[in-house]
């Protein structure tokens, strides 16, 4: 099934709000309506659904550094019905290429490590540790596009 990302509207806002991660995930990502509003906040923030055919299975969020070249994936989600199937690789993907057009060579992440924390599906699709932690205390990982 193509995965497509695709622009939250008014009429899909409510359906991309009820996307949500496993229930031993939801301490790695906040929830989809805080990513919003947040993103509302910071100019340089691009968000979309992740659509499989028509129908909703992940969000991401990601925004310009100060950094020329550099972005950060802010956030990023595959609802639990949905994980496991591809969506969230294929998303990733056309975000990388997305980004690559606009001229960003260096995507920034950040995660929690733990049981059942996303760094090894980020290491998987070709992220790197950087051996770095954010002021808030997750670990950076980096991917050259």
């Amino acid at each position: 099934m193509p995965v497509e990302l695709r622009e939250i509207t008014a009429a899909t806002v409510r359906t991309i709000c009820g996307l949500e991660v496993a229930e031993e995930q939801s301490d790695y990502v906040a929830p989809v309506a805080i990513s919003i509003a947040q993103a509302h906040f910071e100019p340089r923030a691009t968000f979309r659904a992740i659509y499989a055919g028509d129908e909703p299975v992940g969000f991401m969020l990601w925004r310009d550094d100060d950094k020329p070249g550099t972005a950060y994936l802010w956030r990023f989600m595959v609802d639990r019905r949905h994980q496991g199937k591809g969506y969230g690789r294929a998303a990733l993907e056309q975000a990388f290429a997305l980004l690559k057009a606009q001229g960003i060579t260096t995507l920034s992440a950040s995660v929690v490590r733990g049981e059942h924390s996303p760094l090894g599906f980020y290491l998987s699709i070709g992220f790197i540790e950087a051996n770095e932690v954010t002021s808030s205390g997750e670990w950076l990982i980096l991917k050259s596009l």
